[in-house]
């Protein structure tokens, strides 16, 4: 198992999409980093040696913010918001949407399973 940025990527994928399971790297990010390391994108993670996996592991701590690092600069953002009392700050503080969208009829993942109102049967 190659491990890179604290995460045991998948060893029978393509390099892609085995990038992909870190926190912080999407699809153009992963194919950035394989094309600074000068790798095919067909091969896959059990056929990288030691130095390229090296390779990969210098590229990412160089130039980007990846899993815990992402996490906590995330929820500190939030966090700031919260204290802060902006209106984003409150939507987060009622698990509400925070960007605009309607809640009179959808929101369900946000807002949880749907609560029986009692009385509200006409």
């Amino acid at each position: 198992m190659a491990r890179i940025a604290g995460v045991n990527i998948p060893t029978n994928k393509r390099v892609i999409i085995a990038l992909q399971y870190i926190h912080g790297i999407g699809p153009k990010i992963a194919g950035d980093i394989v094309s600074k390391v000068n790798l095919d994108p067909a091969r896959r993670v059990n056929e990288l040696t030691d130095a390229e996996l090296l390779q990969i592991r210098e590229v990412i701590d160089a130039e980007h913010i990846v899993e815990g690092d992402l996490r906590r600069e995330t929820s500190m953002n939030i966090k700031r918001l919260m204290d802060l009392g902006s209106y984003r700050g409150l939507r987060h503080r009622r698990s509400l949407p925070v960007r605009g969208q309607r809640t009179s009829t959808n929101a369900r993942t946000r807002k949880g399973p749907a609560k029986a109102i009692a009385g509200k049967k006409k």
